[in-house]
């Protein structure tokens, strides 16, 4: 088109599902819709057909749905605070100065000793930690912050969050505890992509938005008259 239709220039919000053009710009957009040619392309007034809108909302839902139970959980201090006591106790220690072991084999089998200590006993932490496994070296560079944490009376580690080499307190607003204060832990629901559903919604708003700017679509262009 030969001429640009700015995006709120005329913008009404009366009958936003017919249209969200005053009259002025709906008969500026059907006067170069029918007297330009469009290099020679004869395009019609239809609606988005139904399954390419079905097909959108099937892949968005699909994809909210399949990384639901598998990704996006923070990793908190909660989930690898019994490892510090196992890795403190003797037989550990005896595997990782034995000196007929190189410094990476004693930390494998070190490693697989505390996993197979701690799945001995039942955790609410036992996905989390699938999902989030960690090295000797990730054990030893949260080690002293863990210890910290855990000496400090009334500390929630569910609510301290391992970016990187730091244990951090997270940025969660939760309800508010019997201090006054509100819990920071991520809720259930938050696998985090609520940003990703805040962009889909976004994106289905600017799309709305573009295509009713267009005539409503009872209003059929006559290609006759530039072709």
């Amino acid at each position: 088109m030969s001429k640009y239709l700015p995006l709120f220039d005329g913008l009404k919000l009366g009958s936003p599902l017919k249209t969200m053009s005053d009259d002025k710009m709906i008969e500026d957009a059907k006067h170069i819709w029918e007297n330009e040619s469009l290099g020679g392309i004869a395009e019609n007034n239809n609606p988005l057909p139904r399954p390419v809108v079905g097909l959108l909302l099937l892949t968005f839902l699909t994809a909210m749905a399949w990384t639901f139970p598998l990704f996006g959980q923070r990793a908190t201090a909660a989930i690898y605070a019994d490892y510090i006591g196992v890795y403190k106790s003797d037989p550990v220690q005896r595997v990782l100065n034995d000196t007929t072991l190189t410094s990476k084999e004693a930390d494998e089998r070190a490693m697989a000793m505390i996993e197979k200590a701690l799945a001995e006993f039942p955790s609410k932490y036992e996905f989390q930690r699938t999902q989030h496994p960690i090295t000797m070296s990730d054990l030893r560079i949260m080690e002293d912050q863990l210890v910290e944490l855990q000496q400090q009376p009334g500390v929630d580690l569910e609510e301290y969050t391992i970016i990187g080499a730091d244990i951090v307190l997270a940025n969660f607003e939760g309800v508010y505890k019997a201090d006054g204060t509100r819990e920071k832990k991520q809720p259930w629901w938050d696998k985090g992509y609520e940003a990703a559903i805040w962009w889909f919604f976004g994106f289905c708003v600017a799309v709305i938005i573009a295509v009713k700017r267009l005539p409503p679509i009872d209003w059929k262009p006559d290609h006759s008259v530039a072709h």
